[in-house]
């Protein structure tokens, strides 16, 4: 299996990349095999198929669709419930940052013991985000790399 990044072991991007998967509603609503992370470039650019992003939102147990559609993905909740019935695919902007936040949600899930935990921690302030939410951050890039190099320290015990 090839390495997500070059910095950590196969095994441990591998687990993260299943997780995600497994969020997103895995093989089957993905109808896609996942098995190293060109799969998973592959598959962004054809776009994520609508029924990945209505099983991630449909499994948060604390934060508001609402918040993961328009904060995370960039979509208004009029245009999801208008295409949810549609067979297009998220575009490829949409389907990274789902699959972004998918992403950093099992990070996180790992990292706070439980997927309950993790939302509450990404609705909240953080000190080490300079009192941010970590959900608004995940509007970009940017902030989503903060929130990931951040999980990473906290994993790690490191704070600062």
């Amino acid at each position: 299996m090839a390495a997500f990044a070059k910095n950590e072991p196969d095994s441990n991007r591998a687990v993260e990349m299943h997780r995600a998967t497994a969020l997103l509603g895995g093989k089957k609503v993905l109808q896609h095999s996942l098995d190293e992370a060109l799969d998973v470039h592959e598959m962004l650019l054809q776009g994520l198929p609508l029924a990945a992003l209505t099983h991630l939102i449909d499994n948060l147990s604390v934060i508001h669709k609402t918040a993961v559609l328009e904060k995370v993905v960039g979509m208004t909740l009029l245009t999801f419930r208008r295409h949810k019935y549609s067979p297009k695919p998220l575009n490829q902007a949409q389907s990274g940052r789902a699959w972004k936040f998918a992403v950093i949600l099992s990070r996180a899930t790992v990292v706070f013991g439980s997927q309950a935990e993790a939302e509450r921690w990404m609705e909240h302030p953080t000190t080490g985000l300079n009192q941010r939410r970590p959900i608004d951050l995940l509007a970009t890039a940017v902030g989503a790399g903060l929130v990931e190099d951040f999980l990473e320290r906290l994993e790690y015990g490191v704070y600062a």
